[in-house]
């Protein structure tokens, strides 16, 4: 096998980003994946821009770099699932299928007949995938479900921001493609599952859960006390000093997991006093006296530049960094040589390819591949129509003019 997921087939019904984020990671495991989408509309994040990629003329394409993000290592197929010949043509794709992924409201895919009730008798083997904003039962069931909705409604916005500012929604749709990476795994473990009794199953993510089961340490925080945490900025509820911090040409990060690193940053601050100041010299001590080590630190940190806090204290095994903006993130040399800004040919783009972000994996034995660069809406319709399900130019033809592909 090239790919880990070589020979595996996989319905795409989804949009947006949650699903997409999920079946193009899969997709980059090897993973046969059939993007379904509404004729003459398609992905709403095909839409999404500026910015686009350049067509041909170097002018505006019809494909946003939000929808970029997540759609490579697909083929699209326009069908219309609102009729009855596209729900049929759906089934037949699925009966060569071993997933379905869909991101419908509650009870769309039912009114379709492609529920996985509907398609569990005709399909035992289908592992069958919903992702909604709140799950498929509960109170909220039925709402739309947006990542800035959920990030307020799951409490990662409460605690992100400066403690005396407004609540703050993370940088890109965390809720979104925190859903996505668990929906990747979840379908891993079923078609494990799967391979050791032959049955398939299915799953029910919802935007919410997710988002709340990442709360994580901060979440054990209030379980463990009762009291809610609030914002800290850049601060650490229990790890002190760990920060951005100004210095004389720019932002570092100073992120001290323990008295060691403490008292090492001491020695090359020229300030090994405080590593024996006992409102210092422990991390709890630091805790508690946040507020007073952050303004002597601040002070400290102004005398250095970015350059030489961060080479002199990794050298000595204390963790700093730059804080880089996103050109400086795909210039730095790590990045580079980790293969994190990849190129696919795409011959009706003006440059050729397509600029897209890499898949993280390193496998030993089954690499990640980029075959296909995102596709174009209904670009594959007629390839896979034909060599699936075995369907004439003539039908192909009959099925477009009736607006069903």
């Amino acid at each position: 096998m090239k790919n880990s997921l070589e020979g595996l087939k996989i319905i795409d019904f989804s949009r947006i980003l949650a699903g997409p984020f999920c079946t193009q990671l899969l997709g980059d495991l090897g993973a046969e994946i059939i993007k379904i989408e509404r004729p003459y509309i398609g992905d709403d994040t095909r839409g999404w821009g500026p910015p686009y990629i350049k067509d041909k003329n170097n002018e505006d394409s019809s494909e946003s770099a939000y929808y970029l993000c997540c759609n490579r290592n697909k083929k699209s197929v326009a069908i219309d699932i609102a009729t009855p010949e596209g729900q049929k043509l759906a089934k037949d794709l699925i009966s060569h299928a071993d997933i379905i992924l869909e991101n419908f409201k509650v009870g769309d895919m039912k009114k379709y007949g492609l529920d996985y009730k509907s398609l569990k008798k005709d399909f035992p083997k289908i592992i069958y995938c919903s992702i909604t904003g709140f799950g498929q039962t509960g109170p909220y069931a039925k709402k739309p479900g947006y990542d800035l909705l959920i990030q307020a409604l799951g409490g990662i916005m409460s605690i992100t921001g400066e403690p005396n500012g407004n609540p703050m929604k993370v940088g890109v749709a965390i809720a979104d493609i925190m859903c996505g990476m668990y929906a990747a795994n979840a379908i891993l473990a079923a078609l494990h599952h799967r391979t050791k009794t032959g049955i398939g199953q299915y799953i029910d993510l919802g935007l919410l859960d997710t988002q709340v089961s990442w709360l994580a340490n901060v979440g054990l925080n209030y379980l463990t006390t009762g009291i809610s945490p609030k914002r800290m900025g850049n601060e650490h509820p229990n790890i002190v000093p760990y920060n951005v911090l100004p210095c004389c040409d720019g932002y570092i990060v100073l992120g001290i997991g323990n008295d060691q690193q403490f008292q090492k940053f001491c020695q090359f601050a020229g300030i090994q006093e405080w590593a024996q100041d006992k409102r210092f010299a422990l991390n709890s001590a630091r805790v508690k006296n946040r507020d007073l080590l952050y303004r002597m630190l601040s002070e400290i940190i102004l005398k250095k530049s970015q350059i030489e806090w961060t080479e002199g204290l990794t050298k000595i095994g204390v963790p700093c960094s730059p804080v880089h903006t996103i050109d400086q993130v795909f210039n730095d040399p790590q990045i580079k040589s980790r293969d994190m800004h990849i190129t696919i040919d795409q011959p009706l783009a003006y440059k050729g390819y397509v600029d897209l972000i890499g898949n993280p994996i390193k496998f030993s034995e089954t690499p990640v591949s980029y075959r296909l660069p995102p596709p174009l809406l209904g670009q594959h319709t007629n390839e896979i129509l034909n060599e699936w399900l075995n369907l004439s130019e003539t039908e192909l033809k009959d099925l477009a003019k009736k607006k069903v592909i």
